[in-house]
């Protein structure tokens, strides 16, 4: 069973940085590709940035292109999701996912973790 944890969530003002980690456990990254959503209050699950099982190819939703970027790193089985020039509309929480291949479903889900980004 494959299961994600994620950190590094907070308080941060307009303009500002967070970076968000997710640890994986149950396989390594490598086969695995790897996601970030969000759920703002009120509204549905959107999706932020994937990356793929090789880490070659990324992509992101055009709310985030240029502001966020997806990373992972194998030998410490985590996913980032780095975070600049913050707006409050990215408030939200923050969601870890992988799957077993780069479409179809995504198989497994995080907790969350919380993004506030003050005006």
């Amino acid at each position: 069973q494959v299961q994600l944890v994620e950190s590094g969530g907070g308080l941060v003002q307009a303009g500002g940085s967070l970076r968000l980690s997710c640890v994986v456990s149950g396989r390594t990254l490598s086969r695995l590709a790897l996601g970030w959503f969000r759920q703002a209050p009120g509204k549905e699950r959107e999706f932020v940035a994937r990356i793929s099982r090789s880490g070659s190819s990324t992509y992101y939703a055009d709310s985030v292109k240029g502001r966020l970027t997806i990373s992972k790193d194998n030998a410490k089985n985590t996913v980032y999701l780095q975070m600049n020039s913050l707006k409050p509309e990215d408030t939200a929480v923050y969601f870890c996912a992988a799957r077993w291949s780069d479409v179809n479903s995504w198989n497994f889900w995080g907790q969350g973790t919380q993004v506030t980004v003050s005006s």
